[in-house]
């Protein structure tokens, strides 16, 4: 048994102002809770910061990607290539529609969907070779589309992702639930593209309470195309042809019809309020984030038993997860996680890939589907990386993670 440390550091914790605190109180004593004008002006401010012509204000990340797939088609027995590292909501998804998420592994590098996994999987399905999953799936599945995932806040490339796509003739939905504020560049010298900004068809964002900014439960869904967002979006309130706003305030009419079988999905305005108040302080917050991450790279930079995240002059990093990795020279991470835990210092593992968990296993995926992240997933380890961090925290979990390595 270990000792009870005398300092201790959780995993995260969320910084919020009196700005914050006065703008939901406001919103309170307005008298409108739900869906209204502070919800509009969110989605708004939002479309502009990450260059999108529409936002769709959502209770949460998942209900954009799950939105995202309905407008696009996805019907039953196609299948859509998802990326095995990742969180369950993007293949699950994919199988609300009774279609197929075909597991991709990763890259070694930055944890994004491995293309060339991709490609041998397609070549794969159309020579008949996908043969253990459950049930098998046949030569002539229709494959429709690609969710990427950008690991941790670190962007993918999306054009090589975009001319991938465009080659097999898939739709991109993007899980950008990390990556905001976030951005990428071909080299260095060309024009910064954000999350969002045309990267896709549909991009989906998410504002969970340890996001880089957060309504506590929320999303955001955007898009270049008109027609797709009103579709969302009346599809994010039971289908219907207006919202509460629209038929409950003195310029509104009481009349609705409803257009398709929705669901409930929208943000309140309580929650949106919040969210237009971290909105300003976003740049500030991944600032915050970054100087906490350049500490640890700076600092356990050269110990021994550990390897750092990638980091890239040619992205605009989020710095919403800080995931090191064990190697052969360190302890195992059940040892090393037991030490963080005696040290007091709060951790996450990101993640057990998809393939790996019972329910795609009952599916028919293997261990062997997916090697790269097999491998990666058992000696990865997420440090508490979180805008309040004191710099008396930092150190500590340095001091910690040295220790531990090195022990």
């Amino acid at each position: 048994m270990g000792t009870t440390p005398s300092h201790s550091v959780p995993f995260f914790r969320p910084e919020l102002t009196e700005r914050e605190i006065a703008a939901v109180v406001a919103t309170l004593r307005s008298g409108w809770l739900t869906t209204g004008p502070r919800t509009a002006e969110f989605e708004a401010a939002f479309a502009e910061a990450v260059g999108a012509k529409h936002a769709v204000a959502l209770n949460s990340a998942t209900a954009g990607l799950h939105l995202a797939t309905h407008t696009l088609g996805l019907a039953r027995k196609q299948a859509v290539l998802v990326p095995t590292m990742t969180f369950a909501a993007t293949a699950e998804v994919v199988r609300y529609a009774d279609a197929i998420p075909i597991l991709v592994d990763c890259r070694e590098d930055n944890l994004g969907i491995d293309l060339n996994d991709a490609r041998i999987k397609l070549e794969r399905l159309r020579r008949g070779d996908l043969s253990h999953q459950t049930p098998a799936l046949p030569a002539d599945t229709e494959v429709v589309g690609i969710l990427p995932v950008h690991v941790g806040g670190l962007m993918l490339d999306m054009d090589e992702i975009s001319a991938f796509a465009q080659q097999h003739r898939l739709w991109i939905v993007e899980d950008a639930a990390h990556a905001f504020p976030a951005a990428y560049r071909t080299t260095s010298g060309t024009p910064w593209r954000r999350a969002g900004e045309g990267t896709a068809d549909v991009s989906c964002f998410s504002f969970y309470a340890n996001k880089t900014i957060t309504t506590g439960e929320g999303g955001m869904a955007v898009m270049d195309d008109a027609d797709r967002a009103q579709e969302l979006r009346s599809l994010a309130l039971h289908g219907l042809s207006t919202d509460a706003w629209g038929r409950y305030t003195s310029k509104g009419s009481w009349d609705y019809r409803i257009l398709a079988p929705g669901y409930k999905y929208n943000l309140t305005d309580i929650a949106a309020a919040l969210g237009l108040e971290q909105l300003r302080r976003a740049e500030e917050l991944r600032r915050q984030r970054e100087r906490v991450a350049e500490r640890f790279l700076e600092h356990l930079k050269g110990c021994e038993g550990i390897a750092m995240p990638p980091t890239d002059t040619d992205r605009l990093h989020s710095w919403h997860l800080f995931q090191i990795r064990l190697t052969k020279a360190g302890p195992s991470r059940e040892t090393f996680l037991e030490r963080l835990r005696e040290g007091g210092v709060g951790h996450s593992v990101h993640w057990r890939p998809l393939h790996l968990h019972p329910y795609y296993q009952q599916c028919g995926w293997r261990d062997t589907d997916a090697p790269t992240a097999s491998r990666i997933w058992s000696s990865s380890v997420s440090l508490p990386i979180f805008p309040a961090m004191r710099d008396e925290e930092v150190d500590h979990v340095i001091r910690v993670v040295r220790s531990a390595a090195e022990a």
